[in-house]
């Protein structure tokens, strides 16, 4: 049978030891229960499961086995050595605050978050032994307990370890690579620089010999022009036994007019003659050449117009072949200069990846954060704990209505 004491006495003899009286008549001293019993007695078993629990198990494992890592980062900028003149949809992009710096540094960051990263790395480092040291804990490393360990698998922990983003004001982008070895994580970001550089170089040689082989062409086809041109010319000339219709037109027209001035000191030596001897026989002389120069006239005459044989329809059609071929000559030197231009733009880099803050060699690890982590962990258990409350609390109450 147990023997209570009075509340009174247990107010006052708070360090008494608690004791009942036993079978043989003799006062025995009470077993009391552990505190984590009491505890768990006077606690709800769903806030122990939802909160305490968990929480327990987060703080075991960020103080006792997560593991430190180091965050190396660094700072670039993709610039233009020159300003060029946007397109339209250029224009479009800048309204809604896209630049082409910020395309371009896209571009390098694709290629950050890309398996030819990883394969580019691969190459100059042991990568998935970086991302799995000995001692490293199970849940950060590569591979993680339900992680495959394969290519693709390699490339999805990567991404794990590395972060890259960009801002617009300033057209920076910042690079983040975590490891689990400082010296690691600042190699792993100098090759991912290294990498964007050169896609960045890949970038600027493709543009360049796009505009070279383009300006080729261009080349190629107004030669084939200039010489079809002068084929041409050189078919009519044959054809028409004639270098240049219209100098041969300005020499019939030079000697109709020495025909036409010897014409009109004839008419004027007869006229006189006539005059003072109306009977000489040398009129009929000159009015016999007179006549044949005038033949002489209409020949030449003809020569120069008249009918398709005259050098009229020849000179129109000359001067289209000329002026076909000074089109394509036009064009050639222009061609020629367009290719001048390429090459010479070719040689010149547009586009740089500069590196402006190097990436650093961290001397403490950054990572984790404890205190905010478990802060973290710890809300979310009591959102979570007092949202399941309420709806159970809910559904009880609708079953009690």
């Amino acid at each position: 049978m147990i023997r209570r004491m009075p509340e009174q006495s247990l107010n006052r003899m708070s360090d008494a030891k608690l004791t009942y009286l036993g079978p043989d008549k003799t006062t025995q001293p009470l077993v009391t229960d552990p505190l984590w019993r009491k505890f768990w007695n006077r606690t709800s078993k769903s806030f122990l499961i939802v909160v305490c629990i968990p929480m327990l198990l987060a703080t075991l494992y960020y103080y006792l086995v997560a593991s430190p890592i180091y965050v190396s980062e660094a700072k670039f900028i993709v610039r233009q050595t020159e300003r060029q003149t946007p397109s339209s949809i250029g224009l479009v992009l800048q309204n809604v605050g896209i630049s082409s710096s910020t395309t371009n540094s896209y571009v390098v960051h694709e290629y950050i978050k890309s398996h030819a990263a990883v394969q580019d790395i691969t190459k100059r480092l042991d990568l998935a032994k970086a991302l799995s040291p000995a001692g490293s804990d199970f849940l950060t490393r590569y591979p993680r307990p339900w992680e495959r360990s394969s290519t693709d698998g390699l490339h999805e922990g990567f991404n794990r370890f590395v972060s890259v983003g960009h801002d617009s004001g300033t057209g920076m982008s910042t690079l983040k690579v975590r490891a689990f070895n400082p010296r690691d994580a600042q190699l792993i970001a100098n090759e991912l620089l290294k990498g964007g550089e050169q896609v960045v170089n890949r970038l600027n040689t493709r543009a360049n010999q796009g505009a070279i082989d383009e300006a080729e062409k261009n080349l190629a086809e107004a030669e084939a022009k200039l010489a079809q041109a002068q084929t041409v010319l050189s078919n009519f000339r044959n054809q028409e036994r004639i270098i240049d219709p219209a100098r041969s037109a300005g020499e019939g027209s030079e000697m109709v007019g020495e025909l036409m001035a010897t014409i009109a000191e004839m008419k004027a030596e007869r006229a006189q003659i006539a005059q003072q001897a109306p009977q000489s026989p040398l009129l009929a002389t000159l009015d016999s050449r007179i006549a044949a120069y005038q033949q002489q006239v209409e020949a030449e005459r003809s020569k120069l117009a008249g009918d398709m044989t005259s050098l009229a329809p020849k000179m129109a059609i000359y001067e289209l072949l000329s002026l076909d071929r000074e089109y394509a000559s036009r064009a050639l030197t222009s061609a020629r200069a367009a290719l001048d231009s390429a090459r010479t733009d070719g040689r010149r880099q547009k586009l740089y990846l500069e590196e402006v803050v190097p990436p650093n060699l961290p001397s403490d690890p950054s990572l984790p954060n404890r205190e905010r982590a478990l802060l973290t962990i710890l809300a979310t258990l009591l959102l979570t704990y007092g949202v399941g409350w309420l709806i159970v609390a809910g559904i009880r109450e609708h079953q009690l209505g």
